[in-house]
């Protein structure tokens, strides 16, 4: 495997290859890692690599005329080669990604300064764009280091054990189990006694299921691209089971104040459907409450008899499942009186979240609001508005307003019950 790295630090690399695993890499042929200084392909008597960008705005764009000379330089002819620019805007690095890198004879990486590279540079020469992490650099040789560590790994011989690189961590998609080594105990700790058992199939049943467990808590995202056993499916349902979730969430139908089509404030109309189906939402996805807010009597009594039915009456032995649901159901007046159930529930007053299918200045986000969420301790209350919509007024007095959601087309009109469970999922999916 070759590396040529094209940067205006060459000397960057003269410390991160000159010690450990790649270094002996190199040393046994395994490898061969190139610095190639951009400014030699300079045309300029200065040997100017950057300049201002069209149209103007801050910082230097990478020039295109030493970039692409550079590539052109350095590409081996013939061989099963591969350019990629190190960018912020680059698909995320993963090991998937560093083991398709291992299979070619080169990688020409170039190493992005500055506010980028020349789009023509892109647009001719490269064959991907990798990025490894949402954050900025001070230039594209730190991601280049990443790069090559990680790749070098796949190249046979690089490591000593074949097995090694699918061993580590993201073996098969999930995060490495514990490991332990002498002593026994340490402070007070002891080591797992199914290692000292000498049974192997026990240790890899256990290992299988502690890196399946790690992965669910640190990264669930990674659960989704996995290729999880029968088993491991069930052992994971039972771990859910004893690991209930430590978020304080509770969402409400708000049937009164909401708009008709003519943005007049209504109280709308129970629908059996919505609460069945937000119900089963709600239980799936760990919230601990879900409130109707109708004022009208009538409509509460409605709603009494279709939630004692299946909590209580005949379909509630015809459909046990549904019990587990609609029995996290209650009727509220008002939203005012679902806040003060939540306070006097958890101690504290809930943060008030509104959905709605209009945009607005400053919305949050999902990824945002589910951070807030999990790192926090406040309980939250998610309103989700029939009608038209919730009143303006509830909307501005909420702590925040979460972006309507949006697809592949301008087309945004789906019943509530389809929104709260894709809102849902969107904040408390385990695949995130």
């Amino acid at each position: 495997m070759r590396y040529d790295i094209l940067t205006i630090f060459p000397q960057f690399f003269e410390s991160p290859f000159s010690f450990g695993i790649l270094k002996k890499a190199q040393e046994k042929g395994l490898i061969e890692i190139t610095a190639h200084d951009i400014r030699v392909f300079a045309r300029d008597r200065h040997k100017a690599v950057d300049d201002k960008p069209y149209g103007g705005g801050s910082g230097m764009v990478m020039k295109p005329e030493p970039l692409g000379s550079a590539i052109e330089a350095v590409q081996l002819k013939g061989a099963k080669s591969l350019v990629v620019i190190t960018t912020p805007q680059g698909e995320r690095f993963s090991d998937k990604i560093a083991k398709e890198f291992s299979e070619y004879d080169q990688l020409v990486i170039v190493c992005g300064r500055y506010e980028g590279i020349d789009e023509r540079i892109r647009e001719i020469y490269e064959d991907r764009e990798v990025s490894i992490g949402d954050y900025v650099l001070s230039g594209g040789e730190y991601a280049a280091s990443v790069i090559i560590d990680a790749v070098s790994r796949f190249v046979p011989g690089v490591l000593g054990n074949i097995a090694s690189p699918y061993d580590d961590s993201f073996r098969e998609g999930l995060l490495e189990y514990p490991q332990y080594t002498r002593p026994e105990e340490y402070k007070g700790k002891v080591i797992p006694q199914i290692l000292l058992s000498g049974n192997h199939k026990e240790i890899e049943t256990w290992r299988r299921r502690e890196s399946i467990k790690k992965t669910f808590f640190r990264r669930p995202d990674l659960l989704d691209k996995t290729d999880l056993t029968v088993q491991d499916l069930e052992f994971l349902n039972q771990f859910k089971k004893r690991n209930a979730p430590s978020f304080r969430v509770y969402v409400a139908l708000v049937h009164y104040p909401v708009y008709n089509k003519q943005y007049k404030i209504v109280t709308t109309a129970f629908v059996n459907l919505d609460v069945h189906d937000i119900a089963r939402a709600v239980r799936t996805y760990g919230i601990k409450g879900f409130f109707l807010v109708q004022p009208v009597r009538e409509q509460q009594n409605l709603m009494e008899r279709v939630l004692w039915h299946w909590t209580e009456g005949p379909g509630a032995s015809f459909n046990p499942t549904r019990v587990d649901a609609l029995k996290l159901v209650g009727i509220k007046n008002s939203i005012d009186e679902a806040i003060e159930e939540i306070e006097k529930r958890e101690s504290s007053r809930p943060k008030v979240v509104v959905t709605d299918a209009r945009p607005k200045e400053k919305m949050i986000g999902y990824f945002e609001l589910r951070e807030k969420i999990l790192s926090g301790s406040e309980p939250y209350l998610i309103l989700f508005g029939t009608g038209w919509g919730i009143a303006k007024d509830v909307i501005d007095a909420a702590d925040y307003v979460v972006k309507p959601i949006e697809g592949l087309t301008d087309y945004n009109h789906l019943s509530v019950r389809s929104a709260a469970s894709i809102i849902l999922d969107r904040l408390f999916s385990s695949k995130i």
